[in-house]
């Protein structure tokens, strides 16, 4: 049985109109070449167009037989001769500008099933509106009162609340679902994200926890694309924001009442706490956990796997559990390194003397018995 191919280029590019794209400097010999598609550097043929971003590559960039490669100019040396290199300033970026343009169906989800329009076994409430291009997929459900506009897909078996409202040209993947919401244009929301669901609100006590209702919304801006499985909760007595062109991957939870800023990029398994905000441009490494109440500066960054529990400031570099400043804590993990070194060497030495005294104390007290 062959193998599937999911994505088949839009177009087969030349050369030319790929130096073109990325403003990278191409001799006219190379120019009718024609790529007719794209693959990682070391498994690159001599039709496929490659990049290198990372130093970790060069040596398998030497033996790469692409037929080009995208590459920044400190690298283009490393080229081999059989392979055009085409110098750019940003190689990934470059590289997605091209992906996009001969891939573009993979920018966004489509219809599992092919569908045009909205699907007879889909259930669209009388009175929701959809605007012409709305694509609705089997099992979908739009409750009454949702607004969805042009060139948005709702996926199979996704669910969309009474009074949603979503924008243009967005996708909410298979099995999602989108309650208390204002979604802009652009969004892209994958499968199993739960958007708009109650915040952990509870009122603790001796004779129990009483619920507190959750009356706040999620307002997602545009541009915003949540990765699978990843849970936004409605905001318990104000909204739940996600700035525009805020970037989340897979398996994030984001609690009630959190403010994100513009351009944001939060990775895998992070958890933020209720009530939390992040100012612009900040980056969580994957599994960061940020306690409830705190502000994240504009342009932090802080490392994977770290623990916020103050608030860090506007361009900050942060590590560590608890996380503090990054040249902090490399000096921290310095000093037990080599005090643990220190320690296991001395434990070993002191219980080589140890012995030895002991041992001479078993046979003097043996022989002064004897």
């Amino acid at each position: 049985m062959p193998d599937p191919v999911f994505f088949e280029p839009a177009a087969d590019l030349t050369l030319a109109k790929v130096a073109a794209l990325v403003g990278a400097p191409l001799k006219p010999e190379y120019g009718d070449k024609f790529v007719r598609g794209l693959a990682a550097v070391d498994r690159a043929k001599d039709d496929e167009l490659t990049f290198l971003e990372n130093p970790h590559y060069l040596e398998a960039l030497s033996r790469s037989r692409a037929l080009a490669c995208l590459v920044a100019e400190k690298n283009a040396a490393r080229v081999p001769e059989a392979v055009v290199a085409l110098v750019v300033k940003d190689p990934y970026r470059s590289f997605a500008r091209v992906a996009g343009a001969m891939f573009p169906t993979a920018l966004r989800l489509t219809s599992i099933c092919g569908t045009q329009g909205v699907s007879p076994s889909s259930h669209v409430d009388a009175t929701a509106r959809l605007e012409a291009g709305v694509i609705v997929d089997p099992g979908a459900v739009v409750g009454p009162g949702a607004e969805i506009g042009s060139g948005t897909l709702i996926a199979a078996n996704a669910v969309i609340g009474p009074s949603v409202r979503i924008g243009r040209d967005c996708s909410v993947g298979p099995g999602a679902s989108v309650t208390h919401a204002l979604i802009g244009n652009r969004v892209i929301l994958h499968a199993g994200v739960r958007v708009g669901q109650d915040g952990f609100g509870f009122a603790m006590g001796p004779q129990g926890h009483a619920k507190v209702p959750q009356i706040g919304r999620v307002i997602i801006q545009d541009d915003v694309e949540i990765g699978a499985n990843t849970a936004i909760d409605r905001g318990a007595n104000r909204d739940t924001m996600i700035g525009e062109g805020t970037k989340i991957d897979n398996l994030v939870q984001i609690a009630h009442n959190v403010v994100i800023g513009r351009h944001c990029v939060i990775a895998g398994q992070v958890g933020i706490s209720g009530s939390v905000t992040l100012e612009d441009f900040v980056v969580l490494a994957g599994h960061v956990g940020v306690v409830g109440h705190l502000r994240i500066g504009a342009g932090a960054q802080i490392a994977g796997a770290s623990n916020i529990k103050d608030n860090v400031p506007a361009g900050a570099r942060w590590g560590g559990t608890p996380a503090k400043p990054i040249r902090e804590w490399f000096r921290e993990m310095q000093v037990l390194a080599i005090s643990a070194k220190r320690w296991k060497h001395g434990e070993r030495e002191g219980l080589g003397a140890t012995s030895e005294k002991g041992e001479g104390r078993t046979r003097g007290a043996g022989s002064g018995k004897v």
